[in-house]
């Protein structure tokens, strides 16, 4: 199941770059494409705000 991002989101970008597969997109709030995601856990690793959380 594909990471989702969660409203914690401030948008501070430190989990594109760790993406492996770029599956994360900019915005207000950034948000994970679940077709592409193959659940590494990489970028909630790196989210300072601990926004990023596995989906369901």
């Amino acid at each position: 199941m594909a990471y989702v991002i969660t409203d914690n989101c401030v948008a501070c970008g430190t989990c594109m770059p760790v993406c492996p597969t770029e599956s994360i997109s900019e915005g207000d709030i950034y948000k994970i494409n679940p077709d592409t995601c193959i659940d590494c856990g990489s970028c909630a690793e790196v989210c300072p705000s601990e926004a990023i959380i596995p989906g369901e």
